[in-house]
């Protein structure tokens, strides 16, 4: 038992003075007898016998009551059980990624637990709120109402252990009541790591209602007509979906097309829209009554512009290369190397190196610097071209090594059909197709990825990418003395697709935080930017100059989906669009088991009440001031019953 003023003890020395005044009445009294008086004496010893136990009651009750009533003005108190947390910083994680838009029995989570903040929050308590991309330090409830009312969605993973680093980082000698929360979707147990159990932790884990969710993954043409695109939309479904969604197209905000997708069971679902062919910029949406951040995919398609491509090599087996490159997409060229214009490989998009023997160490350094800049090289060796020179060409692009030439004859029967080349080329995978065959060849080793292999798993065509230009490299010659690639249903739409520039054709769709980039053509003068821009926002991303074009990197940004435009000064260069990742659509993730070790709390009041009743001291004064009212009335008592 501790006391709040241990210094008025000291009063409990004044109980000596009823103790001397007991004393002083007790006094012996002088014998002196009478005649005839014996039956008094008998009383009398009696009376004096009995008025001496009621004056030692009398003492003991008015020292009990005196030291009782001293003790009560001491305030004793018993310790609190968390009495040395007592001190600690109030620290509040709060989870504002897209899973937490899912609603639960009273709205959508974000919004109802920052209700509860504000609601249940005392006006004089200090704390540290820090979310998935804001932190307030040191605030209170009425300082930061107005910016937890209008808090946002972030496609940002919520990561306590980050979080909690800012907080001790901030303050680290202070002690941190934490508080979290989240609703444990994708929470894993390496991002508690840092919560070593020394500091109180409680976490609100609010339940969603519906778990079931469907999300728009990708939107994609898959296929090019005269006039027209046809475009298909991929969908996913997580849990039991039973109604139909409805799904719509928009160009900008005009409704062009809408239907209903039934699932049934499934977990994906396609639809697919036919769309003039010229420039779009809009959206599809769905409608799922559960997550909103995945139902809209944000597009743009730009007028489609000719391609150019030229052939480097003997112009006589170039003849498959001009029946696929054609007028209508494509500027083809071709050119022996002797009478090459070096000047003009740089307004190319993609370069074919088609069986040329012996490539000079010029023109290494030359397609180097244009792949570095996006362009898309295609190498088809020659039988007699040598390992040491092929090497050195593959060497510029740091892809695969050519090895020693395989004189069997080998059967190409497997295809990548998730390679970006063969991405919309294929309904569905097929193993029954007439394989093509090639009689000799390299072996190809090394990082270079395989697009079509032979039977024993090496590749007849590889790709190398730096997520702006692309290598794609044969390792047999095509020519129909050595081949019968060129009579294969595969050749078309492979050597379409390599020559293809996806910045003139194909859809515009960036995913937010993956770091893609954007190569434009534009002259820009020293102090020029780009600028992308919407009706609502606008950013400046990286910028690179590469002579005639400008690469664009957007890292994290924009902070919210939707369509935008590249701007130079007033000009608008290019549309482009913008969609988060669908990192958060399958509600089924949560884990909310990694916080079993934890203290669970359903609301932010609850936490408050446990904290309170853990450090609130056990008072004992009011117990010593009814026992001070006790011994008064005893002594009352004793003064009018005991004779």
């Amino acid at each position: 038992m501790q006391f709040k003023h241990p210094e008025i003890l000291y009063f409990l020395f004044l109980l000596a003075i009823p103790i001397l005044v007991h004393l002083f009445q007790l006094r012996r009294f002088q014998k002196e007898y009478f005649t005839n008086v014996r039956f008094l004496k008998e009383l009398s010893m009696q009376t004096r016998k009995s008025s001496k136990i009621k004056k030692w009651l009398l003492l003991a009750t008015r020292l009990l009551l005196l030291a009782f009533l001293i003790v009560a003005f001491a305030q004793p108190y018993f310790k609190a059980k968390d009495d040395d947390n007592k001190g600690n910083e109030m620290v509040i994680l709060l989870d504002n990624s897209f899973s937490m838009q899912t609603k639960g029995s009273k709205g959508e989570l974000l919004k109802r637990a920052v209700q509860d903040i504000l609601e249940n929050t005392p006006e004089n308590q200090q704390f540290s709120l820090i979310t998935n991309t804001n932190v307030w330090w040191d605030t209170d409830v009425k300082s930061i109402q107005k910016d937890l009312q209008n808090i946002k969605y972030s496609d940002v993973p919520f990561r306590p252990d980050f979080l909690l680093t800012k907080a001790q980082a901030k303050n680290p000698n202070s002690g941190k009541d934490i508080v979290v929360i989240t609703d444990a979707i994708n929470l894993d147990s390496k991002d508690l790591s840092k919560f070593d159990g020394k500091s109180p932790t409680y976490f609100i884990v609010p339940e969603a209602e519906n778990t079931a969710n469907v999300s728009i993954d990708s939107v994609y043409i898959s296929q090019v007509m005269d006039n027209f695109y046809e475009i298909k939309v991929d969908m996913e479904a997580f849990g039991d979906v039973e109604n139909d969604v409805p799904i719509s197209l928009y160009n900008g905000k005009s409704l062009t097309a809408k239907t209903l997708v039934k699932f049934d069971g499934s977990t994906k679902k396609s639809s697919t829209f036919t769309i003039p062919k010229k420039d779009f910029h809009g959206y599809v949406s769905i409608n799922d009554n559960s997550l909103m951040y995945d139902n809209n995919h944000y597009f743009s398609i730009s007028k489609p512009q000719k391609s150019n491509v030229t052939a480097i090599g003997d112009t006589s087996k170039n003849g498959f290369l001009a029946r696929i490159y054609t007028d209508d997409d494509f500027n083809f060229t071709a050119s022996e190397l002797r009478s090459l214009d070096y000047n003009s490989l740089d307004k190319q998009d993609a370069i074919i190196l088609n069986e040329v023997k012996d490539i000079p160490q010029a023109l290494i350094t030359t397609l180097k610097t244009f792949y570095a800049k996006g362009g898309n090289v295609i190498i088809i060796p020659a039988q007699d071209s040598s390992l040491q020179n092929l090497n050195s060409l593959m060497a510029a692009f740091g892809g695969g090594q050519f090895k020693s030439q395989n004189s069997n004859e080998r059967q190409i029967t497997k295809i990548a059909f998730n390679h970006p080349l063969y991405a919309t080329v294929f309904e569905k995978k097929t193993d029954n197709f007439q394989y093509p065959k090639a009689t000799t060849g390299f072996t190809l080793g090394g990082s270079a990825l395989p697009v079509l292999s032979y039977d024993d798993q090496t590749p007849f065509l590889a790709s190398v990418s730096n997520k702006l230009g692309n290598v794609y490299v044969f390792t047999a010659a095509i020519t129909k003395t050595n081949s019968n690639f060129q009579n294969s249903p595969l050749i078309v739409p492979t050597f379409y697709n390599m020559a293809q520039n996806s910045g003139k054709t194909g859809i515009s769709a960036i995913t937010i935080g993956e770091n893609q980039n954007l190569l434009l053509d534009a002259l820009l003068s020293k102090d020029e930017v780009l600028t992308v821009k919407n009706e609502t926002s606008d950013f400046i991303p990286m910028q690179q100059l590469l002579n005639n074009k400008v690469k664009l990197s957007f890292g994290d940004y924009p902070e919210e989906a939707g369509n935008f435009a590249v701007y130079k000064n007033n000009q608008n260069l290019r549309s482009i669009s913008f969609n988060h990742a669908r990192t958060e659509s399958d509600l089924s993730l949560q884990n909310k088991a990694v916080t079993d070790k934890f203290t669970a709390a359903t609301s932010v009041a609850t936490v408050y009440n446990d904290i309170k009743s853990e450090r609130t001291a056990s008072e004992l004064w009011k117990w010593f001031i009814i026992g001070t009212l006790i011994f008064l009335l005893t002594e009352l008592l004793i003064q009018k019953f005991v004779k």
